[in-house]
């Protein structure tokens, strides 16, 4: 059996439709670690996991983890693993360890922000519609998205 060396270190991060989707699930669902070089994404959906996993060549184990909030039995995928070249390019895109409080606008090329978006709305958002009866055959679509940062929001709208 040959030795399994170190993975190769990640030249570059190229924007694809693959990787504007991973930013906007990072943007959600990821953490950047205050060492400038980890980072971990958190989903109830394995396969969403796995193929954040398969875009980004991350070969770390897939963790199985049970909620941690209050009364809640639901079980969740994570993902941690380093990577300074991704760290980097998610900074210079507007991403910071503790997010969530400091997110507002990103710098992502237009083309791909629709992709953004898609990976965005997995991650914090949800879709309903009703049936409005202040008018005659109306259905009304909603889509939404949710974070702490007005900044942020007011941003994507």
């Amino acid at each position: 059996m040959g030795k399994v060396g170190p993975k190769p270190k990640r030249e570059e991060v190229v924007w694809s439709p693959e990787v504007a989707y991973t930013v906007g699930l990072i943007a959600t669902n990821g953490c950047l670690y205050p060492d400038s070089r980890h980072l971990s994404i958190t989903s109830k959906d394995r396969k969403q996991i796995e193929n954040i996993k398969s875009i980004l060549s991350i070969s770390a184990k897939t963790a199985i983890i049970s909620g941690d909030y209050s009364n809640d039995e639901r079980i969740y995928y994570r993902v941690q693993w380093g990577d300074v070249t991704l760290y980097k390019f998610l900074t210079k895109v507007g991403l910071t360890s503790n997010k969530s409080l400091t997110i507002g606008e990103l710098r992502l090329p237009d083309q791909y922000f629709f992709d953004f978006l898609r990976g965005h709305h997995d991650g914090d958002g949800c879709f309903y519609s009703y049936f409005d009866s202040r008018w005659k055959n109306s259905y009304m679509f909603y889509l939404c998205f949710s974070s702490v940062s007005k900044i942020h929001l007011e941003w994507l709208r």
